[in-house]
């Protein structure tokens, strides 16, 4: 692996920080089985924002489409 400083001049305990980070985050990756995902987050899940109902037509209804009630 080949890391390129393409911008600024980084002091060498910069470096070897982003170089930990980057090693971390590849040995992490090498860890995880490929097609395997972590638990899925409640903020990222679309269910989250479909309403289990549809409001019905009329004058605040656009207001009605995220609030429950």
């Amino acid at each position: 692996m080949t890391i390129k400083v393409v911008r600024g001049n980084p002091t060498p305990e910069e470096l070897a920080a982003a170089l930990a980070v980057v090693r971390a985050r590849a040995a992490a990756a090498a860890a995880t089985p490929s097609g395997a995902e972590g638990p899925r987050d409640a903020w990222s899940d679309p269910a989250r924002i479909a309403s289990a109902r549809v409001p019905s037509p009329g004058q605040a209804s656009w207001s009605r489409t995220y609030w429950p009630g």
